[in-house]
């Protein structure tokens, strides 16, 4: 059976119109005859929508019960056994009520299109996995309904709704996204100008790499090669060398003049995984390029510019960037070089070629290492010296060999010499070997005459034979010998890396891991102060480093306190201390000291971040108080004033009636006006951290009655449902009875007077369980988190979202006594706070007293 085909309505922000799209693709299909049916839909109370449902057959929703509650969710085995052709889901991203088949809609959709049914879904940008964190930075508001990128990439179709940010907000004036009575909070919150123009480039550009990765997928399929300009992207190749910072800047000028280019470096490496380029100026490289929001790629390949332009076309790359040829004059001449060769293979590809300091100096040639070891090629020199002359000896005693014979035999003793001591041993054999040959067994003899042309021919193709196979043997050696060294700095990078990537803290660890690597007594990273910088005179002092880390016992504090030193740049150096290293060891350790600068920022960019949170937190607390004290004071004290001035004045007579409710007003705004002033205390203690808290046993039985007392008459309609075997709290008592006044007063503020608030209790997994329940407008899910920042009230009216500072203190005791408030939607309406405590512990010991 063919998997069913999705296609999903991308849309920025609610209210955009991506369920009225969906209806009308629907409502086109069923008019060309295809059968069509509603899995589910939310009009969310819009009429346009609810119109463009029509008569599409529409499959009856399941109902469920929850916490004694019920809900309606998509009947999913009822849209199996009807087995449209097409079924319409809305809300992509919705979570479904616990007891569902599955815990998400996404998996319900997912077995629809198992079961060969095409689906037509919605989702909004803020719901995508990938980008709910920046959403979150953007609006302020987390989304705790995410659906997972691959599973609206997987999609066959994802079309964007899309609208203006202004044209969205009039919709929302016009009460066609919302209800009137919460069209001025949310233009003033979610709906700002600037979110939805945020809102509306994420979503745009998230749609841009679904449809690049769709262009890849055709280019693939179609074996197209050649590059489509579609999207700049800017290649620029990196051998390694110090040229490289100056062609990664270059390329990223070149991408910064294109809107939305995308930067990539890639490296080639020897396929045979030996010789290479500086592990440390790639390290560097790497993170410059990454600093500068590019990507790093690194391929093998043994022919350089074939490797290139198969990675760039690869990419569909518009621009490579090339360094110009280190190499001399001399060398360009018998070869064109990485450059010229890659730019007349480039074909559509712009290729820039890049002049910098070390164009035409030449390469300096690396030092390479012997393939065998001092002892050896001594021994190859004792055999050669002594192992000839007793062939010699041991032929002479052999009169019936022929020439040839000889040659072979003192070819192989050459070969012998090769393999012990190297090249130059085997090839003094073979001259003192040719030598020999010469005067003892070609006639001539005794002399260095040769008589015969086959026989110079023949000593001839000895001495040449023997100094190819000593070369071939000297190459294999140093071959093996590389590749045994490459195979332990691949071994000892990935120790590294495993090291930091499983250490909670990175520099440690890499130092760390650096130290037992190379056996050493300590590792310290040493910081140049800023005073001392550039002054050579001074970097010698002992107190112009300071140590910023170290393991081991006894580091250096001084870049001549060890053995070692490596400088990162001109203030960050390493310093190892307890041996000197090998010249071969040093490249590696130049790579890890790259990464340890690399995680030294890091960490102090997280400790900047920790430092600068509770700043940004204590400045956003004092901006809001200031708000606070000029709304929220402001109220009570001017109708404190007017009643007391009215009462004061001789104009007018009052009654005793009108002067008992003037006495009362007054009385009732002072009341406010010190719980606002308990409550702006109680915020500023527990924000500094001096919040005194006396955790004990508390049944709520006797808690929830003291704040029902306290909040007056107006609690006298409030509805309790607390077992009497309900277990004890731990929590303040004082804390607690502020808590549940601010809630209870807020649910009573947005109670319709006909559906007072109800305070249910329960208790499970070691926890007790309050809930205030009310039955007024409710709050978008989007908005919970915001109902508990403070001081949320826009200008000087109230509000449906704005829950002023009660909630957002409420939150603060509750977390201080170890608990949580969690918001949920009330069924049929409204909004229920769910205080949860931890449940006092039972005690053995008898009866308390």
């Amino acid at each position: 059976m063919p998997r069913g085909e999705l296609r999903i309505y991308l849309g920025a922000a609610p209210g955009v119109g991506k369920t009225y799209a969906m209806l009308e693709e629907a409502q086109r299909r069923a008019a060309r005859g295809t059968d069509v049916v509603i899995g589910f839909v939310e009009t969310h109370g819009r009429q346009q929508t609810a119109a463009m449902v029509g008569e599409l057959e529409q499959v009856p929703r399941r109902t469920m019960t929850y916490r004694g509650a019920e809900f309606t969710e998509m009947d999913l085995d009822a849209v199996l056994a009807r087995r449209p052709e097409i079924a319409v889901v809305d809300e992509l991203a919705h979570t479904n009520v616990p007891g569902s088949r599955h815990d998400k809609r996404w998996q319900d959709v997912q077995e629809l299109l198992d079961a060969g049914i095409d689906v037509l879904s919605t989702v909004n940008v803020q719901h995508l996995e990938s980008v709910n964190d920046v959403v979150a930075q953007i609006t302020g508001t987390t989304q705790r309904e995410t659906v997972p990128d691959e599973i609206v990439r997987a999609a066959e179709q994802v079309e964007l709704v899309d609208m203006t940010p202004e044209a969205l907000r009039r919709r929302m004036a016009h009460g066609n996204i919302y209800r009137p009575d919460k069209i001025d909070a949310a233009l003033g919150n979610y709906f700002r100008v600037g979110n939805l123009t945020a809102l509306r480039e994420l979503a745009l550009l998230w749609l841009a790499d679904k449809v690049d990765e769709q262009l890849e997928v055709y280019r693939s399929q179609q074996g197209i090669a050649a590059t489509w300009e579609a999207r700049e992207r800017v290649v620029v190749a990196l051998t390694g060398g110090p040229e490289g910072e100056t062609l990664i800047r270059r390329a990223a000028r070149v991408a910064a003049r294109s809107k939305g280019a995308d930067l990539l470096a890639v490296h080639v490496a020897r396929s045979d995984g030996l010789a290479g380029a500086d592990p440390a100026q790639l390290a560097r490289q790497r993170v410059l390029v990454e600093s500068l929001g590019g990507t790093y790629h690194q391929v093998l390949g043994t022919d350089v510019p074939a490797a290139l332009l198969d990675f760039a076309q690869g990419v569909n790359a518009t621009q490579l960037v090339l360094g110009a040829s280190r190499r001399g004059r001399l060398a360009q001449i018998f070869a064109r070089g990485v450059g010229v060769t890659t730019t007349a293979l480039s074909g559509s590809i712009d290729v820039h070629l890049v002049t910098h300091k070390q164009a035409g100096k030449g390469r300096r040639a690396a030092a390479v290492p012997a393939a065998l070891s001092r002892r050896r090629r001594l021994l190859g020199f004792v055999l050669a010296a002594l192992g000839m002359p007793l062939l010699t000896l041991l032929l002479r005693t052999l009169p019936d060999l022929t020439l040839t014979n000889d040659i072979l035999l003192f070819l192989a003793g050459v070969v012998g010499v090769a393999l012990v001591g190297g090249v130059w041993p085997a090839l003094v054999a073979a001259l003192g070997g040719s030598l020999l040959l010469n005067w003892f067994f070609t006639p001539p003899y005794r002399t260095l005459t040769i008589a015969e042309a086959d026989n110079l021919l023949a000593l001839a193709v000895f001495v040449g034979v023997a100094l190819a196979v000593s070369w071939v043997v000297d190459v294999a050696a140093r071959r093996t010998r590389e590749a045994a060294r490459a195979a332990a700095d691949a071994q000892t990078l990935a120790a590294v890396a495993g090291g930091v990537l499983r250490g909670e803290r990175p520099l440690p660890a890499l130092l760390d891991q650096l130290r037992e690597t190379f056996g050493l007594r300590a590792v310290s990273v040493l910081e140049l102060a800023e005073e001392a910088s550039g002054r050579p005179d001074r970097s010698r002092e002992e107190h112009a480093w300071c140590v910023v880390a170290s393991v081991g016992e006894e580091p250096a504090c001084t870049p001549d306190g060890g053995e070692t030193a490596v400088p990162v740049d001109d203030r960050i150096t390493v310093v190892l201390s307890g041996r000197r290293l090998e010249a071969a060891d040093r490249r590696i350790v130049e790579a890890f000291a790259a990464q340890a600068a690399v995680a030294l920022r890091q960490e102090r960019l997280a400790e900047e971040a920790a430092t600068a949170k509770p700043l940004a937190a204590a400045d956003r607390m004092r901006t809001a108080l200031l708000a606070a004290v000029s709304h929220d004071l402001r109220t009570p004290l001017a109708s404190a004033k007017a009643a007391v001035t009215s009462l004061r004045s001789h104009d007018i007579e009052f009654d005793e009636s009108d002067r008992e409710e003037l006495l009362e007003t007054a009385e009732e705004s002072l009341d406010r006006l010190a719980r606002l002033v308990a409550n702006l205390l109680d915020m500023s203690r527990l924000q500094a951290g001096v919040l005194g808290i006396t955790a004990t046993a508390i049944g709520l039985e006797d808690a929830v009655p003291l704040a029902l007392d306290e909040l007056g008459p107006a609690a006298a309609t409030v509805a309790t449902d607390i077992p009497a075997d309900l277990p004890a709290a731990t929590a303040d008592p004082g804390l607690l009875e502020r808590v549940l006044v601010n809630i209870v007063a807020n649910a009573l503020r947005y109670s319709p007077p006909d559906k007072p608030p109800t305070i249910t209790a329960s208790a499970h997994a070691g926890q007790v369980e309050l809930r205030v329940i009310d039955r007024g407008p409710g709050i978008p899910e989007d908005q919970w988190e915001n109902v508990f920042l403070p001081f949320q009230r826009l200008g000087d009216r109230d509000n449906q979202t704005g829950v002023g500072l009660g909630l957002a203190l409420s939150r603060g005791l509750v977390e201080a006594m170890g608990g949580s408030i969690i918001p949920e939607t009330t069924p049929g309406g409204g909004l229920t706070l769910v205080l949860r405590l931890p449940a006092a512990q039972s005690s053995s010991e008898g009866p308390q007293e």
